[in-house]
């Protein structure tokens, strides 16, 4: 028995199958090899043909099928994980009539910032927990006023993930946690957002009927089943949006747990157990996977520019060519915790949401030239990301959320022990590493909807955890001093 996941993303498509009795992955495959096109007619603009998802989708199950050796018929359930925030408008007949708007479009600040102004603050923040800002709402909005030709024919409205369920089973539907990643759902009334609708002018009939995030929403039709080589009939039983999913691929469900990445950017996604929002709008809210009005499970999303990119930058510009990535964290251990007062803010890379957007650069505070040396920079600078996750999980704790663990991929930044001690350290948190990706945890995600496992510990009993960090009480002071000074060069800002 074997359960199929998707991840949709903006640069490829990945898929794996997973053997269900022992939930380990057992064939997984990407499409394409390198990185897929993003159609940019405009400064700011970034498109995607929905077809070529599909397309790289097909190249993805042909391969693992091919790969495994497992029959279609044993395929038993289908989840899928996508690229958050995207726009798929389609006609009467499911025909797709522009290109897909995806995430890193920003076209549509503008109305949205128009409508948190005219609307309220308040309103916005207390109804969708986050401004209108650039998500999926204010994105229909630009095609409204600037293609209304379009607009006059659009049937539904959908999520990257919603158009992929679409193509597998010809029904469209959608989910409470994908409508609050696109604005359109209030948490105040446990409803689709009528007031933003009506101020936009959109009509409901444009939101698709919604589905449990664990249930079945569809099952692959005859013509999908062909194209794919699946079995008719398969169901469809989870979706759900990367950053939600990865903290599912992390068992990452119950308040006051954190699953966090570090790759160029980094990004802290927190549960929270009560509705609540950040009055700065410093940080995203939406529905977790795990959410309901009775049980509210809010996924807290703060995502950082500047992080593995500083550590990056040092390597091309400070370390021999010859020096790898592991050797630099060796270095780094070779300075003391605190880099005897050099200080780096690592916010280089573009305007900042936990900086109320701004632009501040990174810099260096308290370099002694009689002192530092390269040790302290690169430790230094691994110490100014983990302060900077510091900062965002402080705007956590505010809003009601206690962290008390991280969990991680064992990737990246979390591949350094100066970085991952200094996180615990700084933050008391116990942080665990595991081996899992996006396509296993939404196939995991099948599982669940699907019955097959009877509840997310089951799912995960059986997820690898690599190492287990514990915070060192010994260092916790010197830590939580070493911030405040860090802290204190940020806040002159």
């Amino acid at each position: 028995m074997y359960l199929l996941g998707y991840d949709i993303g903006s640069s490829s498509v990945k898929a794996s199958l997973v053997n269900a009795e022992t939930g380990k992955s057992v064939a997984s495959a990407f499409y394409p090899k390198s990185e897929a096109p993003i159609i940019a007619q405009h400064l700011g603009w970034a498109e995607q043909e929905p077809e070529t998802w599909w397309k790289y989708m097909k190249m993805s199950t042909e391969a693992i099928m091919v790969q495994s050796g497992v029959n279609a018929e044993d395929v038993k359930a289908i989840g899928i994980s996508y690229q958050m925030h995207g726009l798929v408008c389609v006609d009467k007949d499911h025909k797709v009539l522009r290109p897909a708007i995806i995430w890193c479009d920003s076209r549509a600040v503008p109305y949205g910032s128009k409508a948190f102004k005219e609307i309220g603050e308040e309103t916005c923040l207390s109804h969708l927990l986050n401004s209108p800002g650039n998500f999926t709402a204010s994105k229909l909005a630009w095609i409204k006023e600037n293609e209304p030709d379009i607009y006059a024919r659009i049937d539904k409205i959908m999520l990257p993930g919603d158009y992929i369920a679409m193509k597998l089973s010809g029904e469209i539907c959608t989910t409470v946690s994908g409508l609050s990643e696109g604005m359109f759902w209030d948490f105040k009334n446990n409803r689709p957002a009528d007031f933003l609708m009506d101020y936009y002018g959109f009509d409901s009939s444009l939101i698709a009927d919604i589905k449990p995030t664990f249930a079945e929403q569809g099952r692959v039709n005859a013509a999908a089943a062909r194209e794919l080589g699946l079995k008719e009939g398969t169901p469809i039983t989870y979706r759900a949006g990367d950053q939600p999913n990865n903290a599912l691929s992390l068992n990452v469900f119950n308040p006051g747990e954190i699953a966090s990445t570090a790759g160029t950017s980094g990004v802290v996604y927190g549960v929270n157990g009560e509705i609540n929002y950040d009055p700065q709008s410093r940080v995203n809210t939406f529905a977790h996977v795990n959410h309901t009005a009775a049980n509210p499970r809010l996924g807290v999303l703060l995502c950082i520019n500047g992080t593995g990119i500083l550590n990056s930058w040092i390597k091309r510009n400070l370390i021999a060519e010859c020096i790898s990535y592991s050797e630099m964290n060796d270095l780094a251990a070779k300075a003391p915790i605190g880099s005897e007062g050099l200080y780096i803010l690592p916010f280089g890379n573009g305007a900042e949401r936990i900086l109320n957007n701004k632009e501040i650069g990174c810099s260096i505070h308290g370099l002694n030239f009689n002192i530092h040396n390269k040790y302290h920079l690169i430790r230094a600078a691994q110490e100014g990301i983990v302060f900077s996750f510091k900062y965002g999980i402080d705007i956590m704790e505010q809003m009601g959320i206690s962290v008390k663990k991280i969990h991680a991929g064992n990737a990246n930044m979390f591949l350094s022990p100066v970085f991952r001690d200094t996180l615990a350290g700084v933050t008391g948190a116990t942080i665990e590493l595991y081996d899992t990706d996006g396509s296993v945890g939404a196939a995991k995600g099948a599982g669940i909807g699907a019955g097959i496992y009877k509840d997310h510990d089951e799912a995960f009993a059986t997820l690898d955890r690599l190492a287990c960090i514990e915070p060192e009480e010994t260092h916790r002071q010197q830590y939580a001093d070493i911030y405040e000074e860090w802290k204190n060069n940020l806040l002159k800002y």
